[in-house]
This record gives C-alpha cells, structure tokens and sequence, in this order.
C-alpha cells in the first residue's frame, strides 16, 4: 500500500512510504521516524510550493495596487504640510496653534523626505523645526553608524549610511570574515588536536565515523547507479526514447548531486525500478542510514525556507522579524490597501476642510500641546 504524501518531481511521482502488512502489523521505529521524515519533507516541500506560487500574485497585487497608493498618499502628505505651512501664517492663528501646526508640518515633511529628496519640503522642514533636516538626519546615521559599530563590531568609517544596500553588504562582508575566522581557527585547533596522540577510544569513534560517512555515500550512490543504468540515454536507439531517459537522467542527476535521496527513490517508484514491497522491507540497518540522509534533507529545506521568507522581507520592506506565510501575505497586503485608502480618502478630505480656518482651529484644539 503506498500512502499519498505528495511530491515536487516535474511529472507525478509515486509516494514514497513504508506500510504495515499482514506480518508486520506495527512499525518498527526505524520505519516509523522514516515516514516521519518523509512527511517533514513534504511539508516543507509544499511550503516552498507555496511561496512559488503566490510570490507572482503579490507582486503583481503590490505594483498595481499598493505602489500607486503610495505614491498619492506620499503626494497628498506634501499638499497637506503646504497647506498647514500657509494657514499658519494666518493673523487669526495663535501662537500654540502655530506651535500645533508647526509639529503637525515636521511630522509630515520628515515622513515624507524619508521616501523622497524636495527641496521644498527640507526648506518646511528647517523653517518649522528651527534645525536643518540634514543636520539632524546625519547625526540620526550616525548614531545608528555607532551602534551598529559597538554591536557588531564593525568598521563603516568609509560607509554611505544613506544607503542602506552599502551597510548591508559590509554588515554581510563583516559576517563572512568572521565565519571565515572562525573555521580556519577550528580548523587550526582540530590540525593540532589531530598531532597529539589519539587514545583508543579516539580512534575508535573516528573510524566508525569514517564507516559510517562511507555507508551514507553508498546508500545513495546504490540507488543512483539502478537508476543510472536503466536510463543511460547512449543505450537507446530510438531517438524519441533516448530524449525521455536523457530528460529523465538530468533528474536523476540533479537529485544525486544534492545528496537528495528521497527524490532518487521517487524516481525509482516512478519508472517501476523498485516496488512497495522492497522499500517495506528495508533492513533496519539501511533505514538508520536512510534516516540520518532524510533528516539532513529537512534541515536543508528548512534553510531554503529561512532565505526565501528572508528575502522576501528584504524585498518588500517588511519588518525581519515578522512572521510570514505564503497564505498571510496575502491577507496582510489586502489590509494594507484597504488601510492606505481609508487614509487617503481622509486626508482628501482634511485637505478640503482645513481650507476653513475656522475647521482647522476646531481640529487643532483636538491635537495635544
């Protein structure tokens, strides 16, 4: 009996699973934690499924509709900090409203210069703050230029804080030197400890490490040399035939090169190189191995997930510590139009009613002093 738990392989593979039979009614725990991970894996299979196929929608939802509202809410922004800046010349207002509207202007200048050089809006900035934009704004990167020093202990003397891709790369360059320090400092450590005289034991652990490393070799070369064999496209002399088992061969191939095991016997499922019964049967001393190779698949997927989810965030702005999945995103992006046009249709609004003084001096008794 072969249980559907899914699979990525370009054409519909076979499940790979193991399956109790009348003889063996119960698992052992070898085949159990091998179904386990076959289980883990096409979890996160199905997750970086999920990414794939939903990263097209959200751009494409993000460019049509997010950006453009953006872009008008940014405008609108700039209007408004105009507005205020010309009221508040007006004979009729006081000096804590004045004061009111000048902190209003500020908030809305600085939000607004964040997205985007003006030259106008520096100059309403510095006016109604009493300081200079880029003052304040080069002695924010760096304080920020300091913490990131004390921190991390790096050097971003040389670095242009106002880009933001320029402190990544040198934080990653930093990061790597540092990994890079640190291996060559174990390896130092295990080049000196391999000099020292190893005790029996020492030796012992070490050859059935190199045993066992030779074992999982082999346990996925078995495989890939069936397979290898029966698809050797140089073997088939119709030429339709020898087009499908090259195609074939590339994916046996891809799946050696990654050590990936579980694709290699999806394939052997797929093209009736191995049945149920022999994949029920394995010996509990080839499951250990075939378990220890599954579990580092699931650490690796779980690493592809970690770097998509990362670069996602990166792209799009979005908070890194944030929890994402391909279903909330979505969702989250949905609220945000929604928000940003209720904003919107607001500040449309206040725009056309702070034109009244007298309407502007009700809100302003609303705002704190």
């Amino acid at each position: 009996m072969i249980k559907d738990i899914g699979s990525m392989t370009r054409t519909s593979a076979k499940s790979v699973s193991i399956a109790p039979d009348h003889n063996q009614p119960t698992l052992s725990k070898g085949q159990k934690a091998f179904n386990t991970l076959i289980k883990q894996i096409e979890k996160r299979r199905a997750s970086l499924r999920a990414w794939e196929e939903s990263a097209p929608a959200f751009q494409q939802k993000y460019v049509n509709e997010l950006l453009p509202l953006t872009q008008k809410m940014q405008h609108l922004r700039a209007r408004m900090a105009h507005l205020l800046d010309e009221q508040s010349n007006q004979k009729r207002i006081t000096q804590t409203e004045r004061r009111k509207l000048s902190a209003v202007i500020v908030d809305l200048a600085a939000g607004c210069l964040e997205e985007e050089d003006s030259d106008d809006l520096k100059a309403l900035y510095n006016r109604h703050s009493e300081s200079s934009y880029d003052d304040n704004r080069a002695s924010e990167l760096d304080e920020m230029k300091s913490m990131l020093e004390t921190v991390l202990g790096v050097e971003l003397d040389d670095i242009d804080m106002h880009s933001p891709d320029a402190v990544l790369d040198r934080l990653q360059a930093h990061i790597e030197q540092e990994d890079a320090a640190q291996a060559a400092q174990h390896q130092a450590r295990e080049a000196a400890s391999a000099r020292k005289k190893k005790t029996a034991k020492q030796m012992a652990a070490e050859t059935r490490r190199q045993e066992e490393e030779a074992q999982l070799s082999r346990s996925i070369r078995e495989v890939y040399r069936k397979l290898a064999s029966a698809l050797h496209p140089d073997r088939e002399s119709d030429p339709e035939e020898r087009e499908r088992k090259t195609a074939l061969m590339q994916r046996v191939n891809e799946a050696y090169g990654k050590n990936n095991l579980l694709r290699l016997l999806e394939l052997q499922l797929e093209l009736e190189h191995i049945d149920q019964n022999a994949i029920d049967s394995l010996s509990e001393d080839r499951l250990k191995h075939y378990n220890k190779i599954l579990k580092e698949q699931v650490g690796e997927l779980d690493d592809e997930i970690m770097f998509v989810e990362m670069a996602f965030k990166e792209r799009y702005g979005l908070d890194p510590l944030a929890f994402i999945t391909p279903k909330n995103i979505m969702h989250a992006l949905t609220e945000d139009v929604f928000i940003l046009k209720e904003q919107i249709d607001s500040l449309e609004c206040d725009l056309v009613d702070f034109q009244d003084l007298g309407t502007l001096k009700a809100w302003l008794k609303t705002r704190p002093r």
